[in-house]
């Protein structure tokens, strides 16, 4: 199986100014889902007067070992950003267990023609982390 749609098991965006947010569950050849979070930004190469938009992309592979671990340290990273935590060092244990977490990738910047897009009934509100929860 290459990047293709059979591989996709569920998928969520965010729009957020010039950037989207892509949530993504794969599975691998063996079976295993993994999740790949994308951070598509628009950005203008061209000029004012001749634009040439194209989408910078970056990624975040995240494998099945590592959901507990990235979790709880997302939920411990949001709680702290929104105020509702001390802001507290880090531990070493902690640092290694991120460095251990995801694999990110820089693609190069790909030129994408937007085809028409579809607004889909809002669903029941659930957070990222309860959906993710969920899956798996």
């Amino acid at each position: 199986m290459g990047d293709t749609e059979k591989d996709l098991v569920y998928s969520e965006s965010i729009k957020a100014g010039k950037r989207i947010y892509y949530f993504d569950v794969k599975q691998s050849r063996n079976g295993d889902r993994y999740i790949a979070i994308t951070e598509s930004k628009k950005i203008n190469e061209g000029t004012m007067d001749n634009p040439r938009f194209v989408f910078e992309k970056h990624k975040l592979f995240l494998y099945k070992e590592d959901y507990e671990k990235f979790v709880d340290a997302l939920t411990r990273t949001l709680d702290v950003a929104k105020g509702n935590a001390p802001t507290v060092s880090p531990t070493s244990e902690t640092s290694m267990a991120a460095e251990a977490t995801a694999t990110v990738e820089t693609a190069p910047a790909e030129t994408v023609v937007a085809a028409g897009e579809q607004d889909e009934a809002p669903a029941e509100k659930k957070s990222f982390l309860d959906k993710v929860k969920d899956i798996f």
